[in-house]
């Protein structure tokens, strides 16, 4: 049994949703299949995938049930988080009976393996330029979200997922590290950023105890990461 993840699989199978995202570069190019057959080839029933959020171009539920059906066909087990553009999320309880494979985390955690799976969408951090007061109130509910989830973890093995960075800029600090450091996470997986500049200049690797991972579908060539 193994734990994957991949973030930003903007999918858009309902009819009438379009948008192409290989206007973004090579990386995007039939990113749905090449998703699908990656998935397939690498993932088992017994398996888990932790997708956190940007999953469907779909404004209403209605049309993200295209998008949530293609997931839930897939192999394994998924875990979903929720991203910025996932405008069609609606109330969690509702969510959550709609489908076999499919658990959608909010303010809650999962156990897989004796792991458990933190997490909330995130917001940009004060250290970003484009940082504005209308931002601080959204970033203070993203971290009483965040805690509310480490707080309901199982286990002392907690794994951190995300959709936006947890900071701006790699030399700074934000709410969220300091949350995951309260909680002793060593490990924490996000998405958001696409593009070879913005690959570059987010946060990687080793700070202050925790190594940061990013996982959006174009910076993994449209193929799930294994995390254990």
């Amino acid at each position: 049994m193994s734990i994957y993840t991949i973030a930003d699989l903007h999918l858009q199978q309902a009819p009438g949703v379009d948008k192409p995202m290989d206007v973004f570069g090579d990386r995007w190019y039939n990113h749905e299949e090449r998703i699908r057959e990656n998935w397939s080839r690498l993932i088992g029933d017994d398996d888990t995938v932790i997708v956190p959020g940007d999953i469907s171009w779909g404004l209403k539920l209605e049309e993200a049930d295209y998008d949530l059906r293609w997931i839930d066909s897939l192999p394994g087990r998924k875990i979903l988080l929720k991203g910025n553009h996932d405008l069609w999320w609606t109330g969690i309880k509702k969510l959550n009976a709609m489908y076999d494979s499919i658990t959608f985390l909010q303010y809650d955690s999962r156990t897989v393996d004796g792991i458990s799976i933190c997490g909330t969408r995130g917001w940009i951090t004060p250290d970003d330029d484009d940082f504005t007061q209308a931002d601080e109130k959204i970033y203070r509910r993203e971290l009483l979200r965040l805690e509310a989830s480490l707080k309901s973890a199982d286990t002392d093995h907690i794994i951190g997922f995300m959709h936006y960075p947890p900071v701006a800029k790699p030399e700074s600090f934000s709410g969220f590290q300091q949350l995951f450091e309260d909680y002793g996470v060593k490990e924490v997986y996000y998405g958001h950023i696409h593009g070879e500049e913005g690959f570059r200049k987010t946060i990687k690797g080793d700070y202050h105890g925790i190594r940061y991972h990013l996982v959006s579908a174009d910076y993994l060539n449209c193929k799930p990461l294994l995390i254990r």
